[in-house]
């Protein structure tokens, strides 16, 4: 972990929180928010901030209250939405990003895709296996407000990913209005671990999708 001015405890309305951050200074800045069964700590999300934070910017990960608070249950929506938006502000008052993205795992990226409801300006929405329903719920679709959205999408799904199956993906990603594109881990399951038969160790296949991932950052149009 490097040290970018952002790190320690947040306070917010809701209480708490912990931050931390990876990379180097830069003009380009990426907050992660973690999946609804594990903190920033966990090592998909630390191996991921660290993975990316090499590839020339800067990546900011954060706990939610009810995970710093040792709690399972996640917080509501709301809650969630106003801690990440409170960590988006911390973010942008010490580092001061040209460019701002954000994004996370699974649940995480599904609520920074909330945030520009609440008019958080960002230059573009990276989904680490984005939540379409709960596994065998298709009646549980959580797309409508994704159709609504003004900025650019960044999905990575792997192939046997019971949250998103890829045909529907492509039906969603056909109805949203704004530019989206789509980095396919094959094998891949909701965390992206592949199998031995796919040829390739999952770290191999999370360090191809990254390396899609930083080429998207990189390229992504516009400045905020």
């Amino acid at each position: 972990m490097d040290d970018l001015g952002v790190e320690g405890t947040l306070e917010i309305p809701a209480g708490s929180v912990s931050v931390a951050s990876d990379g180097v200074p830069s003009r380009t800045v990426l907050v992660l928010a973690h999946g609804a069964g594990a903190g920033m700590h966990h090592p998909f999300m630390a191996d991921v901030a660290a993975r990316l934070g090499a590839r020339e910017m800067a990546v900011v990960r954060f706990n939610f209250p009810y995970v710093e608070a040792g709690r399972k249950a996640p917080d509501r929506q709301p809650v969630l939405e106003e801690a990440y938006e409170a960590v988006v502000a911390h973010v942008g008052g010490v580092l001061a990003p040209e460019r701002l993205f954000l994004g996370g795992k699974s649940m995480g990226g599904r609520i920074a895709s909330h945030l520009p409801e609440r008019g958080v300006a960002c230059d573009g929405l990276v989904f680490l296996g984005y939540p379409l329903h709960p596994p065998g719920r298709p009646d549980r679709i959580r797309d409508r407000h994704l159709y609504g959205l003004s900025t650019p999408c960044l999905f990575v799904e792997g192939t046997r990913d019971p949250f998103c199956p890829l045909p529907l993906l492509e039906e969603v990603r056909a109805k949203m209005s704004v530019p989206t594109s789509l980095v396919v881990v094959e094998d891949g399951d909701h965390s992206f671990k592949v199998r031995k038969s796919s040829g390739r160790s999952s770290q191999e296949a999370l360090d191809e999708a990254l390396d899609e991932v930083a080429a998207w950052i990189g390229l992504a149009p516009g400045s905020r």
